[in-house]
């Protein structure tokens, strides 16, 4: 059963798109805004969000980036009044699916859903592994040599992120805009906790990350 976010800051909308959402089977959460929906994608995991452009806190915009940066490969279906071909560009380079203007059919909203899961279902879910460490970011699951291994939702990103950037040399600081966000208040210790845990947590792969003296970390594949 899918897990749908729909991200609007009027509730009527909210409601409708709930209910044509459940009666498809799904099963929907709902955020009033950006802030919100980029805070429940960092402890939840989404099939599918349904992003409104113009609401308060956050703008749908921004939180497209926030919530890509995080978790790259979830869906993105965004929904507006505005129909000016530039927010439709601006929102596929940010990497969206799908652009719906209002008023919409909800109908209409729910078949586009249904092909963003058909075609992500497509996709080779386990793009990314060293050796036998694997990571199936769909299924949010790591394994090593065929074992899941339990990880935090921050050592899951972490270790993601070190992969896709594997035998670059990341600071402290870029780890923590990107993975925390720009908005995260703590320090760079932050960072070193949490590697400290991930090198526990993924046993003798641990070793490929390295310390860089006076940058940060990486992952040094071989």
């Amino acid at each position: 059963m899918a897990k749908i976010l729909i991200v609007d800051d009027e509730l009527k909308i909210r409601e409708v798109i709930k209910e044509y959402g459940k009666s498809y089977g799904y099963t929907v959460k709902e955020a009033s805004n950006g802030k919100i929906a980029v805070d429940m994608v960092d402890k939840e995991n989404f099939d599918v969000i349904v992003l409104d452009i113009m609401m308060p806190e956050l703008d749908g915009f921004s939180a497209c980036k926030q919530i890509k940066a995080k978790k790259p490969n979830i869906p993105v279906i965004m929904l507006s009044a505005r129909q000016e071909e530039y927010d439709k560009l601006f929102g596929f380079d940010l990497g969206i699916d799908d652009y719906v203007t209002k008023p919409f059919s909800p109908k209409e909203l729910m078949a586009r859903i249904k092909v963003v899961l058909e075609r992500r279902k497509d996709v080779t879910v386990n793009a990314l592994e060293f050796k036998e460490l694997k990571i199936n970011e769909t299924a949010h699951e790591v394994t090593i040599n065929d074992e899941v291994v339990k990880l935090t939702n921050k050592e899951f990103e972490l270790l993601v992120y070190l992969l896709k950037h594997r035998n670059v040399a990341l600071s402290r600081e870029r780890l923590l805009d990107d993975i925390w966000g720009y908005d995260f208040y703590g320090d760079e210790r932050t960072i070193d906790t949490h590697i400290k845990m991930l090198r526990q947590s993924i046993k003798e792969y641990g070793d490929y990350i390295k310390t860089v003296r006076g940058v940060g970390y990486k992952f040094h594949a071989e």
